[in-house]
């Protein structure tokens, strides 16, 4: 504290001028004198060390919520790998999968769960990356609180510092100096004392802002790796039941194939038998193609007669259900099977689904319906084919050949009314068959069309 000298308002001796003149002086001096000294001892921090701080907080929190939208993508993903790898197990249960459609939908099952497993391995690689970015947060903190802990201490020395001088008047320091150099040194340290307070105190100010972003980091850091730790172990088992769920179907599909391969195998081997002579093979393919033209006149004529007699309805409401289940040899459509008959673009064209299975297994009618024939097709040439037909509409009629006809003969006769699900014969090797299976043939409006349209 500087102490104002009251002048002495009695007359004074000549030399009393001088000394005044002096005193004004130096006061000025005082005044105008330039900091001595500067900052150079308290230690500086970055102007940007705040600015960086309040950066790394904004992408930290861009980065938090693109994971959160990524975990919400991949469980949109898991989820619907779920419902399709279920849906395939159903399928593959089910009665007379169609291996060529399952086949393609665990091909396409494989390529999701290798988008899913991609996503997966993202998250377990931002999360190495945040345990990362967290310890060298963690580190940044623990500097900027070594640095404010410095800076407290200093400011707390110069204040301890400005007390003591506070004791002193300034006319005393610069009285008991001796010499001129010494009063700027001494008035110098006292005037620089509290603007170097003043700017360390503004520092230390912007280092508790900086810190106080850094613990706020640090905080979010360890909540989001915390919570995207338990988001990837959840995510991975998750993949793991896909991944195992996907093998049992993979498995039991390759199961069913190589059932359906061995009863192919029996069946092209019977057929190469029968087919040693191409032109003794040409003449059956077309007696049964004429064979099952006959047939069908005759069927659609007892559809008719039934009709006008009210015993079948006009049209078929609900579905059709499997005669039995099997090994599906052979789809409707175009098939590679040479005893088969051309139709259209196809050499050779498959009108039914072929459904192998054990001699005598039960054959149940497919829905509701009037039987319209059951026995050996007339027109057939030796060996007669044993056909099972039932009318459901006027427009929608099923058929079953090759049962059998010895051991256990059909269970039902023309006329008689069945239900869906009824027995109505067994499987047999009637006819020109390869092996013990069941023709199914769903016609509609006088055309034989593929019977999964209406299962």
């Amino acid at each position: 504290m500087i102490r104002r000298l009251q002048p002495d308002r009695r007359p004074s001796a000549g030399s009393a001028r001088p000394h005044r003149r002096r005193l004004i002086g130096l006061i000025a001096l005082l005044v105008l004198l330039p900091l001595v000294g500067g900052l150079s001892s308290v230690p500086r921090a970055s102007g940007d060390e705040l600015s960086d701080a309040i950066a790394r907080q904004k992408a930290l929190a861009a980065r938090i919520a693109a994971q959160k939208k990524q975990i919400v993508q991949l469980n949109a993903l898991q989820a619907d790998l779920k419902v399709q790898i279920a849906s395939t197990n159903t399928a593959l249960a089910g009665i007379n999968a169609d291996l060529t459609v399952v086949r393609g939908r665990i091909a396409k099952l494989g390529d999701q769960i290798a988008v899913v497993k991609a996503d997966y391995l993202d998250l377990v690689a931002q999360l190495a990356d945040l345990d990362r970015q967290l310890a060298s947060i963690q580190a940044q903190e623990a500097e900027k609180a070594a640095d404010l802990s410095e800076r407290r201490a200093i400011l707390a020395n110069r204040l301890r510092a400005a007390y003591a001088a506070e004791r002193t008047s300034l006319l005393e320091t610069i009285l008991s100096a001796g010499s001129f150099a010494d009063v700027l040194t001494e008035v110098g340290n006292l005037m620089d004392f509290s603007q170097q307070d003043r700017l360390l105190a503004e520092q230390i100010a912007r280092d508790q802002e900086t810190l106080a972003a850094l613990r706020v980091s640090v905080t979010e850091t360890r909540t989001q790796t915390d919570a995207l730790r338990v988001e990837t172990a959840r995510q991975r088992k998750q993949l793991a039941d896909r991944i195992g769920e996907l093998k049992s179907a993979r498995d039991e599909l390759a199961r069913l194939e190589a059932e359906t391969a061995r009863r192919l195998a029996i069946q092209r081997a019977n057929f190469n038998k029968l087919a040693r002579n191409e032109a003794a093979l040409t003449r059956a393919i077309q007696q049964d193609q004429a064979a099952q033209a006959a047939l069908k006149k005759k069927i659609d004529a007892l559809v008719a007669r039934q009709r006008q007699a009210g015993n079948i309805p006009s049209q078929y409401n609900g579905t059709l259900s499997w005669p039995l289940a099997g090994s599906i040899t052979q789809e409707f459509g175009c098939t590679g099977f040479p005893w088969e008959p051309p139709r259209g673009s196809c050499a050779h064209f498959h009108g039914g689904i072929d459904i192998a299975a054990d001699m005598y297994t039960p054959i149940r009618a497919a829905g509701d319906g009037r039987v319209l024939f059951a026995g050996p097709n007339p027109y057939d040439p030796y060996p007669k084919a044993w056909i099972v037909i039932i009318a459901h509409s006027q427009n929608l009629v099923t058929w079953y050949a090759h049962i059998d006809n010895a051991t256990r003969p059909p269970v039902v006769r023309p006329g008689d009314l069945v239900r869906k699900g009824d027995i109505i014969a067994y499987v047999g090797m009637t006819g020109r068959t390869t092996g013990p299976h069941v023709h199914w043939g769903v016609e509609l409006n006088d055309e034989f069309v593929n019977p999964r349209l209406f299962l």
